[in-house]
């Protein structure tokens, strides 16, 4: 099915008392770019969530952001070193005693000494914590790929209708080139008229000269090879593979065909259904850039 490169995706989940939100965003972009955004201590996350989504995404700059909240509240373990506060509460009460002040040494005020506490962060398991983020990535990313799809599918309507103006288009082409020639000779035999009055005009030398404008100037081959290119870019809206840089050269291939019209067949009518062809191409290239 075909797919939008522009996608959002949001799951949040409690799992084992962590509080985990996985959010992806993509906007287009020619190569797959992947940035990761994950809490400092978990920085090993993000080649894992790279790896991941690059099995569901092979185009577009993406984002994802990742939160993740320990709700039981050991994050830390804080210790005190008792050796240390007992040598300050020693030192305290000498100074005292040669003070001559009054003892009133409390608990509040032993903690104002910052140093005798050791706080130490609970390592993590990294692949516990990959199993829940993993878990909940899977949930965001079906998302993610499910909007792109739904604005994946609105792309393929409309390339759909374009294609066929252009089809449509090609149709009045190939209705008028046969008359090309014919309008050619009557010019020609009008303009020698003209010229040589009631003198004996060689009907075989007019006929011999269409019938050399008219290989000249014969598209046969181009309207062809667009119906074929045509046909071979419906074929390609229904795969379910990635198909934007293979629509983006066909596409080429589209306009190519199209030019080398205009510039054999000198018919004013053709050289407007080409202009119209060209305008709908400029609007089909513009939205593959859309498109994984």
């Amino acid at each position: 099915m075909i797919r939008s490169m522009t996608g959002y995706g949001r799951a949040q989940s409690v799992i084992d008392m962590h509080d985990v939100t996985v959010e992806i965003k993509s906007v287009n972009h020619r190569y797959y770019e992947f940035n990761a955004r994950v809490p400092r201590a978990y920085g090993f996350l993000e080649e894992k969530l790279k790896a991941f989504m690059k099995g569901s995404i092979s185009r577009g700059k993406v984002e994802v952001n990742v939160l993740i909240n320990n709700l039981n509240g050991k994050e830390v373990n804080i210790n005190i070193d008792k050796l240390m506060a007992a040598g300050y509460v020693n030192a305290l009460r000498e100074a005292n005693k040669e003070l001559g002040l009054e003892d009133d040494l409390t608990l509040s005020r032993i903690i104002k000494f910052s140093d005798i506490f050791n706080v130490q962060k609970i390592a993590d398991d990294e692949e516990k914590i990959w199993e829940y983020v993993q878990t909940v990535a899977k949930e965001s990313v079906e998302k993610f790929v499910s909007m792109r799809q739904t604005e994946g599918l609105s792309l393929k309507n409309d390339l759909l209708e374009k294609i066929a103006n252009i089809e449509t288009i090609l149709e009045k082409v190939e209705e008028a080139a046969p008359m090309t020639a014919e309008k050619y000779r009557e010019r020609l035999l009008a303009k020698l008229s003209e010229i040589l009055g009631e003198k004996n005009i060689d009907e075989q030398r007019i006929i011999t000269e269409a019938a050399i404008f008219a290989e000249k100037i014969a598209i046969d081959e181009e309207t062809v090879r667009l119906r074929s290119h045509i046909s071979q870019f419906r074929d390609l809206l229904e795969t379910d593979e990635p198909l934007g840089r293979k629509l983006d050269f066909l596409v080429q291939e589209i306009n190519r065909e199209i030019n080398t019209m205009g510039s054999k067949a000198q018919d004013v009518e053709i050289t407007k259904c080409v202009v119209d062809m060209k305008s709908e191409v400029e609007k089909i290239r513009e939205q593959i850039q859309n498109i994984e």
